[in-house]
């Protein structure tokens, strides 16, 4: 096939763009660079452009002509959406919406959507699987359940199959070492945690050490990056072979690991290389739930989605020798 991977100049759509490679699939890569990198993409060819140009986007799949298209380009800092609203309301659903419609004019019925636990707002119950509701409290969230939406109305008035494929946290870096996270400003745990130890960051904070968890820190659900990519190859495949329609998974690991869980994992990895990792402890942040953890039983089971990176060492050394990699490069 031949797919456009909007966003692949990510991180996840970098991984994703290999996947397809690898697996004898024609990728085009479109991205406006804006936080993601040139240098991500090592497979397939880079368009540079935005999903608000419409002209380039008609362009672009008149050029190539898309048997499917996967969406990773979306603004989706928590933290950001609250005070930007707008920005992710334009980016995340407006342009998006450009993006379908181009779709649609140019007879491209498959569409992966790249979506997040950020739907379901405050769990009411965990593991949360697809029938949970759907409640977000955030600008972010909310953006991303308005897209689902969308996809639904846009089955039913236009025949566009989708699969919406909703990530816990995303982790871990390509097992061959090309590619991996590179996020400007950082916000995930285990790579702010590995910068500690390769000396790119003096120290990590723990929100919270009094959660009704075992050790007291909150859980959190980890899915290594090539995993998700690897759920988003079936979901194209299940598009072709059923009948057209939206549908919605949750991708995670099903049983998740605190946060001491991972501070101690990472300094076992990092003690092996003479590195270790000062962490100081804070109070919680509002609004952090005690645990997420994914139910990905439906995923499982529909999509055949069998996980192969689900123990948390593999995921942090993988991660490990990307930053061993990024710290080699600052020094070049």
């Amino acid at each position: 096939m031949k797919i456009l991977i909007v966003g692949g100049a990510g991180y996840i759509g970098s991984h994703m763009s290999k996947l397809l490679v690898k697996s004898g699939h024609e990728v085009i890569v479109l991205d406006n660079l804006s936080t993601g990198f040139r240098k991500n993409v090592k497979y397939g060819e880079l368009v540079v452009g935005d999903l608000a140009d419409i002209g380039l986007l008609e362009n672009v799949f008149s050029t190539y002509q898309f048997d499917a298209v996967m969406h990773f380009a979306a603004n989706s800092l928590v933290g950001e959406s609250i005070k930007e609203p707008a920005k992710y309301y334009r980016n995340n659903v407006a342009n998006t919406i450009n993006l379908l419609d181009v779709m649609i004019n140019h007879s491209v019925k498959y569409f992966i959507f790249s979506s997040t636990a950020a739907t379901f707002g405050n769990p009411k119950y965990s593991p949360i699987d697809e029938h949970h509701p759907q409640h977000p409290i955030n600008p972010y969230g909310m953006s991303k359940l308005m897209v689902e939406n969308i996809l639904k109305d846009y089955a039913s008035a236009y025949d566009l199959s989708s699969v919406s494929l909703r990530y816990f946290n995303a982790c871990g870096a390509d097992p061959e070492g090309e590619l991996g996270e590179m996020h400007d400003p950082e916000t995930h745990l285990i790579p702010l945690v590995l910068q500690v130890a390769s000396g790119r960051k003096k120290e990590i904070t723990v929100f919270g050490s009094d959660y009704p968890t075992d050790d007291g820190t909150c859980i959190r659900d980890y899915i290594h990056v090539v995993d998700l990519c690897q759920a988003h190859l079936l979901a194209i495949e299940y598009l072709i072979k059923n009948k057209s329609g939206a549908y919605s998974f949750n991708l995670g690991s099903g049983h998740g690991f605190s946060v001491q869980e991972v501070l101690d994992a990472s300094s076992l990895i990092v003690k092996r290389y003479n590195a270790s990792i000062f962490v100081q402890y804070g109070d919680k942040r509002p609004g952090d739930p005690d645990r997420l953890v994914a139910d990905s039983i439906l995923a499982r089971k529909i999509l055949g989605w069998k996980p192969q990176y689900e123990c948390l060492e593999t995921i942090i050394e993988h991660a490990w020798r990307w930053e061993l990699e990024l710290v080699k490069r600052k020094k070049q």
